[in-house]
This record gives C-alpha cells, sequence and structure tokens, in this order.
C-alpha cells in the first residue's frame, strides 16, 4: 500500500516555541540564546540583563564554597590532630566524607560554570569574569594562584 499523495490535514507539527540558538563560535548575539537550559531563555534585555546578574552571582558563588571547603580543611586538621590516637578512626572517616563531599561539590559547580562560558556568548563570558572576579574580593583569603579551571 502506498502513501503517496496521502493528505495529512489536520495533522499539524506541534510548536515548541523560539529555538534556542547554539552557538559554537564566539559571538556578541543574544538572538535565541539560551543558557545552559532551554528554559532559561533570553527573549528581552532585561531578561538579559537579569541572567547576566545571575550568572555573575552563580561564578561568585563558586568562591564561596571554595573558601567554605579551605576553612573545614584547616579545622578539620587541627581538630583530627588533637585527637587521641586511640579510637579517632570514626572521625578522620566522618572528617574525610564532608571533604570529599565539599570536594565533589566544587567540581560540579565548576563544571557548570564551564557550560555558562561555552555559549561562547561575549556577554556570558564577561558576567562569568566579573562573578569570578567579585566572589574572590568577597571570599577569597587565599592566593589567587590557584586557577578556577573545571577540574
Amino acid at each position: 500500500m502506498a502513501n503517496h499523495g496521502m493528505d495529512h490535514g489536520g495533522m499539524d507539527m506541534p510548536s515548541h516555541g523560539p529555538m534556542c540558538n547554539m552557538n559554537m563560535l564566539f559571538t556578541w548575539d543574544t538572538t535565541n540564546l539560551c543558557i545552559v537550559f532551554r528554559w532559561w531563555h533570553i527573549t528581552s534585555t532585561f531578561t538579559l540583563l537579569v541572567s547576566l546578574l545571575c550568572v555573575a552571582i552563580l561564578t561568585a558563588g563558586y568562591e564561596f564554597v571554595r573558601e567554605i571547603s579551605r576553612r573545614y580543611e584547616n579545622n578539620s586538621a587541627e581538630y583530627v590532630n588533637s585527637l587521641p590516637r586511640k579510637g579517632s578512626g570514626h572521625r578522620e572517616k566522618k572528617v574525610k566524607m564532608v571533604k570529599a563531599t565539599l570536594y565533589a561539590v566544587q567540581v560540579f559547580y565548576s563544571f557548570f560554570i564551564m557550560l555558562l562560558f561555552m555559549t561562547y556568548n561575549g556577554w556570558v563570558m564577561i558576567a562569568v569574569a566579573v562573578g569570578a572576579f567579585s566572589g574572590y574580593l568577597g571570599f577569597g583569603n587565599s592566593s589567587p594562584t590557584k586557577s578556577v579551571a573545571c577540574h
């Protein structure tokens, strides 16, 4: 049975709204820009400005998480060293679990920031840099020589 010339009247394809524009080259264009998720769609100058502010806040938050991790590392080292050797194994394992959790959060967070940067949009890239700058000013109490690498 051939379907040549068959009429599909009334069977319109559903519209999914505006499509996200995925650039693989650097651009300043924000037309149909989606940031990481389809629902984070830039539709106006206002949503662009709010999104850039959110990106900067998210990136600054990464420095906050790093500082929490550094402080926990320092405090836990002092705590573990102050414990009597007998029976401290359970506490050391608990400290290591917390450190591993903080490390996992940092890795997840850094990869998310990488995805923000990989929109290849200049405005989003600047917002990431502004967030890193302000986050370090607000929370960074150590040497900035450690890079903000993905991992």
